[in-house]
């Protein structure tokens, strides 16, 4: 495009030069000279205004020229600034992925990713995956993934949940094996503490009791009687107690789900738990298996397809689950946004820091590369428009 304009520039001149000679006997090619006088102005103008924006032209020391290579710096940080107000605030980037389906995205990544990570390539990819999970630090890496899912759970509202869980398994019949276990343990545990219990009779009863041992045959009516009651309910479907278990049960679902002080008690048995030092210790072994599982898997002879395998699964419930990928959208805006957040002072540090560790050269040539072509239609539209001008007022001058 730069030798098209120069060319033009070049075709001007000629014009001139031939119009100008052939005007003398012929007054119609005053109208050529004086278009083609003016469109050498015009160019010539823009040629001169273009390359001042990246070099002195004609290696001239004319003020503010070479503008791009004398502002170099200036440049980098009006770059870093207009990124960071336009592109890098919570605003913009909640904004942008409000739309955006990052889940779906995802999801058919890896839905297909058994394909996308072949060969070598996929076998050097996750083995620099286990190197960097061994070399890091476990204790700050895993901090806040521990942390995320902690608040994860703190964010559940259990009581609803366990709520729902109990009554549809009720509904089902599904409580029942976990009864009958129950009252079957119950029986182990009465006779495995029968001498306790008899001993806590014998303590228990007057003295005219024990001198007519009445004693004796009280704890054996007592404990017939429970081992009796716990025989009857787990072999009777429709035993009392069974019926009992059963109404509780049903109550303590419909409490769970709808009374608000039940639902207290469990958020505060909830809070109670987690912050228990037992929890914080399970959420420890929990990531460091994970993270040696990982590992493992990673260094295993085939074992990155097994996890690919894994992932598609993963994938293709991100494409089905409309639940699940509203969650990971929701969570990913929310990551995203916080990452500018916290982080974009220090992204868009990194450009302008790059831009100013670049001689003038390098940011002259990398500039002109990507807009020296729309550059030079100025220089072609600076000499067609100056023509014009330039027959206009040549017309305007004959007409007066």
């Amino acid at each position: 495009m730069r030798m098209v304009a120069t060319a033009l520039l070049v075709l001007m001149a000629g014009l001139f030069v031939l119009a100008r000679h052939l005007a003398v006997r012929e007054a119609g090619w005053g109208y050529a000279a004086a278009f083609a006088e003016a469109a050498m102005v015009g160019g010539l103008a823009d040629w001169f205004a273009v390359t001042a924006l990246f070099r002195r032209p004609l290696g001239l020391p004319i003020p503010h020229t070479a503008i791009i290579p004398a502002n170099k710096d200036r440049i980098a940080d009006s770059m870093a600034a207009f990124l960071r107000a336009n592109f890098l605030t919570p605003q913009v980037v909640a904004r942008r992925l409000y739309r955006f389906d990052a889940a779906g995205v995802l999801g058919g990544y890896l839905a297909n990713s058994g394909t996308i990570v072949p060969g070598r390539i996929g076998d050097s990819l996750t083995s620099l995956v286990a190197d960097v999970l061994e070399t890091l630090d476990p204790d700050k890496v895993g901090r806040p993934v521990k942390t995320l899912l902690k608040g994860q759970i703190d964010r559940i509202d259990l009581a609803p949940l366990l709520g729902q869980i109990l009554a549809g398994m009720m509904a089902d019949g599904r409580h029942m094996p976990v009864i009958e276990g129950l009252l079957r343990r119950a029986g182990t545990l009465l006779e495995a503490n029968e001498p306790v219990l008899r001993g806590m009779i014998r303590d228990r009863a007057g003295t005219l009791m024990r001198w007519t041992r009445l004693d004796d045959r009280l704890a054996n009516a007592l404990l017939d009687a429970l081992y009796a009651v716990l025989a009857e309910t787990v072999v009777d479907p429709d035993h009392p107690l069974r019926r009992k278990i059963d109404e509780t049960l049903t109550q303590l679902a419909d409490d769970l789900v709808h009374d608000p002080a039940m639902a207290a008690r469990v958020a505060r048995l909830k809070a109670e738990a987690l912050a228990n030092p037992a929890f914080t210790a399970w959420l420890d072994a929990l990531w460091e298996r994970s993270r040696t599982g990982l590992i493992a898997m990673l260094r295993a002879p085939g074992g990155v397809h097994e996890g690919m395998s894994g992932l598609a699964g993963f994938g293709r419930a991100l494409g089905e689950d409309g639940a699940l990928r509203a969650m990971v959208n929701r969570f990913a805006r929310r990551s995203l946004t916080g990452l500018a957040s916290r982080h974009g002072d220090d992204i868009v540090r990194i450009v302008s820091e790059t831009v100013r560790r670049w001689d003038a050269r390098t940011v002259t040539r990398r500039i002109e590369s990507a807009v020296g072509r729309d550059l030079q239609f100025i220089r072609i539209n600076g000499t067609l428009v100056g023509g014009l001008v330039g027959l206009a007022l040549h017309a305007l001058e004959r007409f007066i």
